[in-house]
């Protein structure tokens, strides 16, 4: 039996998708060597990683043997942070929603965890879901996910917590109204080629990083991401599937400052799944 025939049956029968890129720093993986852009990476990433899962896959599968969440890693691809290297090594996490879900901030976390062998992250950066056309980001939409936030602090699973893309009006509502201050906040140099004058005064002041990033607001498109998963192998069905959250990592070696390893993790579900 063709590889592209248990692909099809697999991602017929699942209703979710768990995917681990493993570490990109070697990126002889990846078929485009020097994306132009971080949602061109992980469209590659997604599609390549699927393509060498499914190629792994038994020649043949019983109907019992089928399950209903698909778990997309490749051992040979992940490494787990050793204990006795944890204290030389920072795990910063950017974790991007695609609907305004606390559970999936928890279960980002979780997974990020257990996947890279640690039990706390660093640093977490939230990028909220997309808003509609017309609407404007407030306070409302951030306090239930940075509530999320502050509780996976109180039980030390993150030790820093920071935002994305807020201005300055925007960060001193929540920096006023937020037990676990923020510790961050990326700004979008495409958006605005100098740090806005007010916006660095306030940081300084509360001691929050300014960090530049050039993310997209959606990070990957839902028919980009079909469409990295149609590549993956012939004929899939994925008109129903939908991602749920991308979290992207890095380990960096302190004493350094190098990227050891960074990745993705992707969890999708199919419209009539859980």
């Amino acid at each position: 039996m063709e590889p592209h025939v248990n692909a099809n049956r697999l991602f017929n029968h699942a209703t979710t998708m768990k995917l681990h890129t493993g570490n990109l720093v070697n990126r002889s993986r990846l078929k485009k060597k020097c994306p132009s852009s971080p949602s061109e990476e992980l469209q590659d990433c997604i599609q390549g990683t699927l393509s060498e899962w499914f190629a792994s896959m038994p020649s043949t599968l019983d109907s019992q043997e089928l399950p209903s969440v698909l778990d997309c890693t490749n051992p040979d691809q992940t490494e787990i942070i050793k204990p006795e290297e944890r204290e030389e090594l920072k795990v910063s996490v950017k974790l991007f929603l695609s609907e305004a879900d606390c559970l999936s901030i928890r279960n980002a976390v979780d997974m990020a965890c257990s996947l890279l062998g640690v039990s706390q992250l660093d640093s977490v950066i939230i990028a909220p879901p997309p808003l509609l056309d017309g609407e404007v980001q407030t306070l409302t939409h951030l306090q239930p996910l940075w509530e999320e936030l502050e509780s996976l602090v109180h039980s030390q699973k993150i030790a820093a917590i920071g935002t994305s893309d807020l201005d300055k009006c925007l960060l001193e509502q929540l920096y006023n109204w937020a037990q676990v201050k923020p510790s961050s906040n990326q700004v979008n140099l495409a958006s605005c080629c100098v740090m806005p004058p007010d916006l660095t005064a306030f940081a300084k002041e509360f001691d929050i990083q300014l960090l530049t990033h050039n993310d997209s607001k959606d990070l990957i498109s839902a028919v980009g991401f079909q469409e990295a998963v149609q590549e993956s192998s012939k004929d899939l069905q994925v008109a129903d599937w939908s991602l749920d959250w991308v979290l992207r990592y890095s380990i960096i070696v302190k004493s350094r400052g190098i990227i050891k390893s960074k990745g993705y993790i992707v969890h999708a579900k199919k419209s009539n799944g859980q």
